[in-house]
């Protein structure tokens, strides 16, 4: 009696990676089933097609698995989208921190309820079009960057555990995007050329602030723009419209550049100040997690990331706590409280957690 192949479940964007990555898995012989998440119903009057998980999107989805012979479904996650990622986004906005909703959505929703349904419908692996690559080294999972380090997505990836790492596939890890893009074409599907997504699925427009204000009903957030020692500067539409960093868009003229430092959620206060001001030799990171390590016991030589385009930084990590970790860089650099700080050894990653201050 022949042997039944392992099934997998493919996270469908309607996108050129994902696309890719189900004909990689089926080509593997895995008996594969196309699986796009539901996320966002969009605001009222926003332009269709202008959201992730849009009908165009489920429509091409559906025609590259149609194309494939594999079945495909559309499971609604909006109201855990919600709870998880946008309630979220608005809350850390709204204290003062810079969040990164793309990191959550992967944390709670593709690698943790997606996960669990790959689980229930007896798949043996979840695979996604992300660039990276799983590796396993003894007992242990490895998180790799990917080979085209251009499109390399380990940093939004660093929450993931051992028991994770043992399901996924990144089927796209080894290939670069041009490569990708020409194994689509040949394959006929018709999103090849496809754009990639750049801004944050639900701000379709880049307007953080704006989208915080619609969504939590806020008006008169005027506030004072401060210096290092109080000393009034102007006045601002409101501090969660400013990230810790930002340099433009700040409505006020200088003799030299000015950039924010902080924000002051309790008085409405953001603190501007030089560059060198803005910049710090440490960091705290909070939530940690690693990846196949169970503490860091003495302090160690790193590579690190605090931005997800920032090129990897020298420093040096000491664990403080069971659930902290100090980062001292070689050389002063811009940390935002609320983003990413993702530990890199080499082509690894060691893990990450939250900048706390």
């Amino acid at each position: 009696m022949p042997k039944e192949m392992p099934k997998a479940l493919i996270a469908m964007s309607g996108g050129v990676d994902s696309s890719a990555a189900a004909y990689l898995m089926q080509r593997s012989g895995y008996g594969c089933i196309g699986a796009m998440m539901k996320l966002y119903a969009g605001e009222e009057g926003e332009a269709p097609g202008k959201t992730c998980c849009s009908l165009a999107d489920a429509q091409d989805a559906r025609s590259v698995c149609a194309r494939l012979g594999m079945p495909f479904y559309v499971f609604n996650y909006t109201a855990e989208f919600e709870a998880k990622v946008i309630e979220k986004f608005c809350g850390e906005y709204l204290a003062g921190r810079t969040p990164n909703p793309c990191i959550d959505c992967n944390r709670y929703l593709k690698f943790e309820l997606l996960l669990q349904r790959a689980r229930l419908l007896g798949c043996a692996a979840l695979a996604t079009g992300h660039y990276a690559r799983v590796e396993q080294s003894g007992g242990s999972f490895l998180l790799r960057k990917a080979a085209d380090i251009t499109k390399d997505q380990s940093y939004v990836l660093y929450m993931l555990t051992q028991e994770q790492l043992a399901q996924l596939c990144f089927p796209l890890g080894s290939m670069t995007k041009a490569q990708v893009r020409e194994l689509a074409a040949e394959l006929g599907f018709w999103n090849a050329e496809k754009p990639d997504s750049q801004d944050i699925c639900f701000v379709q427009d880049g307007d953080y602030g704006g989208f915080v204000e619609r969504r939590l009903g806020l008006c008169n957030t005027a506030g004072s723009f401060v210096d290092s020692a109080g000393k009034p500067l102007g006045t601002h539409k409101g501090h969660y419209r400013y990230t810790v960093g930002q340099r433009k868009g700040l409505g006020l003229a200088f003799d030299s550049p000015r950039y924010v430092l902080a924000k002051n959620p309790a008085d409405n206060t953001v603190t501007l100040g030089k560059r060198e001001e803005l910049l710090k030799r440490e960091c705290r990171v909070g939530e940690i997690n690693l990846i196949a390590l169970n503490s860091i016991e003495r302090p160690m030589r790193v590579m690190a990331r605090t931005r997800y385009r920032q090129r990897e930084q020298p420093a040096t990590l000491t664990q403080l706590a069971p659930d902290s970790l100090l980062l001292s860089f070689d050389e002063p650099q811009v940390v935002a409280p609320g983003q990413a700080a993702v530990i890199y050894d080499g082509e690894y990653v060691l893990g990450g957690g939250v900048i706390q201050a």
